[in-house]
């Protein structure tokens, strides 16, 4: 996903503040944080930042929410961090995606793996899809399928990932869908999806696994046709026309969820208290005009319902890794 300048502009101000009080953060008890594993900009900052300035702006928080960053390991050092020191901080929650799922399903958490965490809730989600030029010869997913089957091997699918990110399983998961081994795929990676975007234009690929949000600019210029939207169901907006794959029969779905988790040894109680937290935000209507500014699809998923689907998306991912060979 994209982040616009005018977002930048916002959160940079905030950096050097967030990271002067990161020190005392846990010992004001009275103050809420998010950590944002990563350096500011990016999608793990966008994420901390939809539950501060959400939460503030509804009223849900008294105080303002510190934003701290901790940038290292694709997340593992956060990960690590929250597990070995600040394990029941009941006023920090630190922002994950789908692709923590992934690299916890890859194990570059270390020791830890999903169930090492309270996994609290989703406030937004983008979702994959499949791109292909305007001009190509396959008109429905069903199209490109078949001539998948046919020569797996030679027809080029490219994006901002290299083997094991979320964009090259988006393209595995449609090559199992055809009933064809991801090993036999080709696939060319990019350092994102501006840059696949082009080679797609450019035709140096034939199939871009990029997301919706990306796509938004692109979409009324002509140049690219959309075969599917890798989501449960249709979206709406820009995006109503775009059929999903599911609904073209082939069981592939990707969700990029911008959600939260807790320490492992919080309270129900603080637990609970941030759960009702969330839900009431999700479903405030300030803070879903703030949620589309920021590119991102409805999704409310929390407590035990969002701990489960994340434990499930692991485990998918996990078998899904070994059928590759990225993991034993």
């Amino acid at each position: 996903m994209k982040f616009n300048s005018a977002f930048l502009r916002w959160s940079a101000p905030l950096v050097m503040g967030a990271a002067l009080m990161a020190g005392n953060a846990h010992a004001q008890s009275d103050s809420t944080e998010c950590i944002a594993p990563a350096k500011p900009g990016g999608g793990y900052d966008l994420t901390c930042r939809l539950a501060a300035n959400g939460l503030q702006e509804t009223g849900l928080i008294d105080k303002p929410m510190m934003v701290t960053y901790m940038p290292g390991g694709i997340g593992a050092v956060a990960y690590n961090h929250i597990n070995g020191v600040r394990n029941d901080d009941p006023n920090l929650i630190v922002a994950a995606s789908t692709g923590a799922a992934v690299n916890l399903a890859l194990g570059k958490f270390g020791q830890y793996d999903a169930s090492e965490v309270r996994w609290l809730g989703a406030l937004g989600v983008d979702y994959g899809a499949i791109v292909v030029k305007a001009d190509a010869p396959w008109q429905t997913l069903g199209d490109l399928m078949q001539d998948l089957k046919k020569r797996p091997n030679q027809i080029v699918f490219g994006a901002g990932g290299t083997v094991g990110s979320q964009d090259w399983m988006k393209a595995a998961l449609t090559a199992k869908a055809a009933g064809v081994s991801p090993r036999k795929l080709r696939y060319v990676a990019f350092e994102g999806g501006g840059e696949s975007l082009a080679a797609l234009l450019g035709n140096h690929i034939e199939v871009f696994t990029g997301d919706l949000s990306e796509l938004r600019p692109h979409l009324e210029g002509g140049k690219i046709r959309v075969l599917a939207a890798l989501s449960e169901e249709r979206v709406g907006g820009p995006y109503a026309d775009i059929p999903t794959a599911a609904e073209q029969g082939y069981d592939v779905e990707w969700p990029i969820w911008r959600g939260y988790y807790m320490g492992p040894d919080v309270s129900d109680k603080a637990y609970n208290t941030w759960e009702t937290r969330l839900e009431k935000l999700a479903d405030n209507e300030q803070f879903a005009k703030l949620r589309e500014a920021r590119g991102l699809f409805p999704m409310a998923r929390f407590g035990d319902d969002f701990d489960s689907y994340v434990k499930k998306q692991v485990a998918q991912f996990k078998q899904l890794a070994k059928e590759v060979g990225l993991t034993q």
